[in-house]
């Protein structure tokens, strides 16, 4: 099973999308190094992905989805445990994994997302925000 890290990263009311080359939109994310924990994963596929570092992880949320996809004809399972951040750098560098980002309201990013694991990641973290 592959194992990666992603965040729902929230800045003044707004959510972060990454459009992949192959056109979705999705949160930033990426895979686990050897024994690197997975707060130190999110926090370096971010930076890797958009240039972003001055993050604070909002206590209490941290939820794992899985979904199979197809690989080079091969079915492969992966697992992604995501985390809730806000920050007030609204600047993103690109790497060359991704072909656009934008900031959402959370409306607009529910309606943009594109894959239902991700829309209930970002629903879940709405609610938490909300509840605290």
């Amino acid at each position: 099973m592959e194992t990666s890290c992603g965040v729902v990263l929230v800045n003044f009311g707004t959510v972060l999308l990454l459009q992949y080359p192959q056109g979705h939109w999705d949160l930033p994310k990426g895979h686990v190094e050897k024994d690197e924990p997975y707060d130190e994963t999110m926090k370096r596929e971010l930076y890797e992905e958009t240039g972003i570092e001055d993050i604070r992880i909002v206590d209490g949320f941290q939820k794992t989805t899985s979904y199979t996809y197809t690989y080079k004809g091969k079915e492969r399972v992966k697992e992604v445990h995501w985390f809730l951040a806000e920050t007030d750098e609204i600047n993103v560098t690109l790497s060359h994994e991704h072909r656009g980002y934008i900031w959402l309201d959370w409306d607009s990013a529910f309606q943009l997302i594109s894959h239902d694991e991700t829309l209930e990641v970002v629903r879940a973290a709405k609610a938490f925000l909300h509840s605290i």
